[in-house]
C-alpha cells in the first residue's frame, strides 16, 4: 500500500481512499443519524472514499473548502474545524484505513459509516501522544511526499 500526506493540490487524481486529519479549536455538537456527541476540541481522521470523477484530488478539494453546502457527516467537522492535510491511498478501501486506526478512540458510532457493515464508525480522535502506523507518520512527516506520480487531472 502506497500513502502519502497530501492537500488537494498534490492528491492523486485515481480512485481511492483518504484519511482527512481535522483540528477543531472549539467543542463542536455533531450528529450521526440519531447518534450525537459533543466532540471536544482536538485532532480528528475521517476515513472515507474517492470513487467519482476526479478521484482522490476532486474529493480533498471539497472536504477542504470551507464554504459548501453540507452533504455528508464529516462537514460538519471541516466547516468548523480546520482540515490539515489527508493520508491518501489510490486504489485503497477506507475500512482498511479505519481498521488500522483501531487502537484510537471513536468519538461517535455511525459517523460517516451508515452505509457500511464492517465499520461501527468512520470518525477517529487522535489524543495527544497516541502513535499512528508507522507508514502513516512517515508520510505525514514529509518522507515519502513524491510517491505519486502527477497526470492531467480532468473532472467537473
Amino acid at each position: 500500500m502506497t500513502i502519502a500526506f497530501v492537500d488537494a493540490a498534490t492528491a492523486p487524481c485515481e480512485k481511492g481512499a483518504y484519511a482527512l486529519l481535522i483540528l477543531l479549536d472549539a467543542p463542536l455538537p455533531a450528529r450521526a443519524g440519531r447518534n450525537a456527541a459533543i466532540l471536544p476540541p482536538g485532532r480528528y481522521i475521517y476515513c472515507g472514499s474517492a470513487k467519482g470523477p476526479g478521484g482522490l484530488m476532486a474529493r480533498l478539494a471539497r472536504h477542504m473548502r470551507r464554504e459548501k453546502p453540507a452533504h455528508w457527516h464529516v462537514d460538519q467537522l471541516t466547516g468548523a474545524g480546520k482540515t490539515l492535510g489527508a493520508w491518501a491511498v489510490p486504489g485503497g478501501d477506507e475500512c482498511a484505513l479505519n481498521a488500522e486506526l483501531s487502537a484510537l478512540p471513536m468519538p461517535l458510532e455511525g459517523f460517516g459509516s451508515s452505509d457500511c457493515p464492517r465499520c461501527k464508525s468512520h470518525l477517529r480522535q487522535w489524543p495527544r501522544g497516541a502513535a499512528l502506523p508507522s507508514s502513516w507518520e512517515n508520510a505525514r512527516k514529509g518522507q515519502d511526499q513524491s510517491v505519486f506520480e502527477r497526470s492531467g487531472c480532468r473532472f467537473a
